[in-house]
């Protein structure tokens, strides 16, 4: 009996290992940036930490210079132009921009510098944001695009074309 119960332990440490495991990996989402041909184009990674959505998004691949990113509230990347990926993620009904008096909205990112390599990361917390909020019925997508956001032009801040998405999922 006493060896059938050591033989039952490692499994259940196992078990909850991996039930912890889940649990971690459902604070998060990823997605997998591309351009409208599929070419390559980085990462974007959403974590749900105290206070917010921490995102860290990485890129390659892509013109030198300042560009726009966003969260868009569409979980769809169809290129060449990405437009299934819908508006800008905006949960609280504000207008667009980190320097709009009215407030931004949930979905605007600051600008992502993309250096003479081609590569560029940018990290920023999505303050009183919640995974469930960004990852409901239709999901959410992370987009670059072509120009700079201006921060306070509504609704997408004269960013130009949207040159790179990603859906993200959980996990």
């Amino acid at each position: 009996m006493r060896m059938l119960a050591l033989a039952v332990l490692p499994l259940t440490i196992a078990g909850l290992m991996t039930t912890a495991g889940a649990a971690g990996m459902a604070s998060g989402a990823s997605a997998t940036l591309a351009s409208g041909d599929g070419a390559p184009r980085g990462t974007a990674m959403v974590r749900q930490e105290k206070g917010g959505l921490k995102v860290h998004v990485t890129a390659e691949g892509l013109a030198a210079g300042v560009h726009g990113i966003h969260i868009h509230a569409v979980g769809r990347c169809e290129g060449p132009d990405f437009k299934t990926a819908g508006a800008h993620w905006n949960p609280t009904g504000h207008e667009h921009g980190r320097d709009n008096p009215k407030g931004a909205h949930q979905g605007d990112l600051p600008n992502i510098t993309i250096g003479a390599d081609g590569k560029g990361k940018v990290d920023f917390t999505v303050k009183d944001a919640t995974l469930a909020s960004l990852m409901d019925a239709d999901g959410a997508a992370v987009v670059i695009h072509a120009s700079p956001d201006d921060y306070k032009t509504d609704p997408s801040g004269n960013s130009g074309g949207r040159i790179a998405c990603g859906v993200l999922t959980k996990g």
